[in-house]
């Protein structure tokens, strides 16, 4: 049966795309590297052949040559090209060293003194994002935003949209005052809620809001401002 003669859900693209890759089998992922079949096969009855060939197994399969997959009808060297390097990527990923700091993140102290290398000295106001998994341990710090003297404008879509893809569990924004006073202005606290509300729409929560002088700190969490 041809591929395109599946019902959708059934179809290894369309069925990623709507359920997620760790619901396809080994064989339909292969089957999407492959791309297409031949005329006596769908791509999935040929990738199935092609693992059939690894005795079933992933291993067996990263280990085998080229030429050794070519054996079977519809793949060529491209194909078996594709698909060895994908199961090398796959390789390196488990044994690739975690990029997440495991040491958490304590309080407003810890995160000044984390951010100040990065913002001393500044003479227009930045906006950065430390993004947290569960355990607080720090999974991604990005620019936000750059403005002027006396301001910048933080696109608060752009950050939850962030913190989604890095399925972050909290949030910690961190903007700088080039004027050396760090208590916060109306428009800081009102951006605060803003973003407190957006995130809180996906259950994440904002940890807290640091306005960063050169020598000293405001912490919206310690003052319990708009984040109670």
């Amino acid at each position: 049966m041809k591929i395109k003669e599946l019902c959708p859900d059934e179809r290894p693209r369309e069925k990623m795309m709507s359920k997620g890759a760790e619901t396809l089998s080994n064989a339909e992922l292969i089957a999407i590297l492959l791309r297409t079949g031949t005329g006596g096969q769908n791509v999935v009855e040929t990738a199935r052949m092609l693992l059939s060939l690894a005795g079933g197994s992933l291993m067996t399969l990263s280990g085998m040559s080229a030429d050794r997959m070519c054996a079977i009808g519809g793949i060529g060297r491209s194909k078996a090209v594709t698909v060895a390097a994908a199961l090398e990527l796959g390789k390196r990923c488990g044994t690739e060293n975690s990029t997440i700091e495991k040491v958490s993140v304590t309080g407003p102290d810890m995160i000044y003194r984390r951010i100040l290398p990065r913002m001393k000295g500044l003479r227009h106001e930045e906006c950065w994002i430390m993004y947290l998994n569960r355990a607080n341990y720090v999974i991604g710090i990005e620019k936000a935003s750059s403005g002027g003297l006396e301001a910048t404008v933080v696109d608060v879509k752009m950050i939850v949209r962030a913190a989604l893809e890095k399925l972050a569990s909290g949030v910690v924004m961190i903007h700088n005052h080039p004027s050396g006073n760090p208590n916060p202005g109306t428009a800081d606290i009102k951006m605060t809620e803003r973003l407190k509300k957006a995130l809180e729409t996906f259950e994440i929560s904002l940890v807290d809001h640091i306005v960063v002088c050169d020598d000293r700190y405001y912490s919206f969490a310690d003052e319990r401002v708009s984040l109670a």
